[in-house]
């Protein structure tokens, strides 16, 4: 039985109804979510959330996401009432073109929104990214006297969520982490979209946190503030341990008709039914969208409290300024979207000329370089560190402070606390990708993963989110195509590149050789606006002889001119990313010796080139010419894009196979020989000079 106050039930009520109303206008939604989970969220947003309306991005906001996005109308109505830029009449345009209210919520369109959510189980993994980011920016700056990053990070979860095996992935760490400013509220009400949750879901989720390390509370009433209260305020006091609320609910709870079963889910109550559920409620008036003056007033409070909250925050900051001058300045760096002076240091002249090596062990190298000068880069790989190299050997491991740690040996030796920067995701890829979205989204950090690129497709989902949320992640894919050898077609991406390619707001790279890879990271670590996916070798390349090549500079745009013999207009072009840039270059020479006019074209990033101009495009890639090979051991479905259904592909048809990596070059005839082929058997179609 609740004792809650009418006011605090008029105040829950409005948000029930500003989100049935919402979705009854559009004749779409899910209503049932916001309805039974109002309480929770009324509680959370009025005695604990630490925010400021005025200004979302106030760096130490407390964080809430709502992992289970389809319930977004609960969030568009706190966000409302307690003063964001979202008016009445946004509320009102829910789900409709060009309105700041979209079906799930969305980061760059409703201020206040911290992440993209509604694919279940992202929000809830990529919160463990937030709080990731939070510990680390408070074991760094952090000074005794001197707090300027102590925030929580909330999480409103459903059972969809849970259910998501990416969601046990990112638990599973951040038990292990000891997060204990990550705070799940569990909006348990045993129903999913397909019915009862009897179906499918019988395990015992507190015992499932508890065994990855959680603390766990359980609230039976969920429309109990006072209960819901102090198990925040209990959760809030542990340090040790990320915290599990379980708030038992009635889903679409107020609409007497459905409350409780599956029809409440995903489909509007209908408009006789609302009017039912407000006279049940004793509600004050039954039109559309009413909000009471003093709830109203009382929900808005949260701008004076939060303009307060945000300039208490910069005194102390102020005053950590004069303190320790160099810390504060590499903290407001480390918070902007830029990058400190002299960032890439260091990174001319890092390879030496003449000497073979794999793009995985030269993206090492500068990884190493750039650690150096950029404090806030930090990340790690699905357990792969001996393999994809991505480490940073001076970062220290990025654990639990814990006494038992002090003798785990890790990447770069003993273990350390949340100042390490190298960050060890287990065989835990999706979470990986999800928990990069989240550091990235928080501030402060720049997080790489890293895995063999056969397992990107583990992480697709997030990385899509993360091209929604436009941040600054870079995925270091190794081990990238047949070359991988005799571990067989399970390792060897085929698809792999096509498939990312076609990511809207991601952009690939495949590098040719180390000063390409330098100039990989170059351009991922300023890209501000999406993520980057650097897709690099296992096995040692030859090196380009600069000196006959074009710098590995043009990179920046996306394809350039490698070499061209010395013909006024070429006869054939010859594309080629990564590794097979080697053998493409091989084949010009041979072809060249039978007086043929050659352009080998460097196409790294598909993304980059497409963004450059026309007339650049058609100064490396001349429309008149039509004679054009492609060589990529990967699909050749795409390469129409460059080649025309003229030109030529040499690439894979299928799936790899298990032998060394030459034989399987041979056999699978990506090849010199069959790059020259390829190239006569078109200017035999085309002539020469491309007639």
């Amino acid at each position: 039985m609740t004792m809650n106050t009418p006011f605090d039930e008029n105040c829950i009520n409005t948000i029930r109804f500003l989100a049935a109303d919402a979705i009854q206008k559009a004749n779409s939604g899910h209503p049932g979510l916001p309805m039974g989970a109002a309480p929770m969220a009324y509680a959370l947003w009025t005695k604990h959330l630490r925010h400021n309306p005025a200004n979302p991005h106030w760096v130490n906001r407390d964080r809430f996401v709502l992992s289970a996005g389809h319930g977004s109308m609960l969030l568009y109505a706190l966000l409302h009432l307690t003063g964001y830029d979202l008016s009445l009449s946004d509320i009102q345009k829910f789900r409709q073109w060009g309105s700041k209210t979209p079906g799930h919520p969305e980061i760059h369109v409703t201020p206040g929104v911290e992440i993209t959510t509604g694919p279940l189980g992202q929000g809830l993994s990529s919160a463990v990214g937030m709080a990731m980011a939070e510990a680390y920016l408070a074991s760094t700056y952090n000074r005794p006297g001197h707090t300027i990053m102590d925030h929580f990070t909330y999480v409103l979860a459903g059972d969809g969520d849970l259910m998501e095996g990416v969601a046990y992935e990112a638990v599973s760490l951040a038990g292990h982490l000891g997060l204990g400013k990550l705070i799940v509220l569990y909006d348990s009400n045993s129903i999913s979209l397909a019915g009862s949750t009897l179906l499918s879901f019988t395990e015992d989720v507190e015992k499932r946190f508890e065994a990855c390390g959680w603390h766990t509370q359980h609230v039976q009433d969920g429309n109990d503030l006072a209960s819901i209260d102090l198990a925040l305020m209990t959760a809030e006091e542990e340090k040790t341990r990320p915290s599990l609320i379980v708030v038992n609910t009635v889903i679409g709870f107020g609409s007497p008709n459905k409350q409780g079963t599956y029809k409440v889910h995903g489909s509007p109550l209908g408009e006789d039914e609302i009017r039912l559920a407000k006279q049940s409620s004793g509600w004050q008036d039954t039109r559309q969208f009413f909000v009471p003056e003093d709830v109203h007033g009382h929900f808005v409070l949260a701008k004076e409290r939060g303009k307060e909250l945000e300039s208490d925050w910069q005194q102390e900051f102020f005053r950590y300024s004069r303190s320790f001058p160099e810390l504060a300045d590499e903290f407001r760096v480390s918070i902007s979207t830029g990058l400190p002076k002299g960032w890439d240091k260091g990174l001319s002249g890092l390879f030496p000329e003449g000497k073979a090596i794999s793009t995985r062990k030269a993206s090492e190298a500068v990884l190493q370089q750039i650690a150096v000068n950029l404090p806030g880069l930090m990340g790690g790989s699905a357990d792969l560190n001996p393999s994809t190299l991505t480490w940073i050997k001076a970062g220290g491991d990025f654990q639990k402070p814990d006494p038992a740690n002090k003798d785990v040996q890790g990447a770069v030796g003993k273990a350390w606390g949340y100042e390490g920067r190298n960050v060890h995701f287990g065989v835990r890829e999706h979470a990986m990708a999800a928990i990069a979205t989240g550091m990235a989204l928080h501030s402060g950090v720049i997080p790489y993963v890293s895995t063999f690129f056969m397992f990107s497709d583990y992480m697709r989902p997030a990385i899509r989110i993360a091209c929604l949320c436009g941040t600054r992640v870079i995925y270091i894919f190794t081990h990238d195509s047949i070359g991988v050898g005799e571990d067989g077609p399970t390792h060897q991406p085929v698809e792999h590149l096509m498939g990312l390619r076609g990511v809207p707001n991601l952009t690939v790279i495949r590098p040719a050789d180390a000063p390409e890879t330098a100039q990989a990271f170059k351009v991922a670590l300023k890209r501000t606006d999406g993520p980057t996916a650097l897709v690099l070798t296992r096995q040692d390349l030859p090196p380009i002889d600069r000196k006959l090549c074009a710098p590995a500079g043009g990179l920046e745009k996306g394809g350039y001119v490698l070499w061209q013999s010395p013909n006024a207009r070429p006869d054939v072009i010859l594309i080629a990313t990564g590794s097979e840039v080697h053998l493409t270059l091989q084949a010009a020479w041979e072809l060249a010796k039978e007086d043929i006019g050659l352009r080998v074209v460097s196409l790294p990033s598909w993304e980059l080139f497409d963004r450059q101009c026309l007339e650049y495009r058609s100064s490396v890639l001349p429309p008149e010419v039509k004679a054009r090979v492609a060589v990529e051991a990967g699909l050749k479905l795409g390469w129409e894009h460059y080649v025309g259904l003229e030109g030529a592909v040499v690439g894979m048809d299928g799936f790899g196979a298990s032998a060394p990596a030459g034989v399987l070059f041979e056999k699978f005839g990506v090849t010199v020989e069959a790059i020259c082929t390829a190239a006569r058997s078109l200017l035999g179609r085309h002539g020469k000079q491309g007639r």
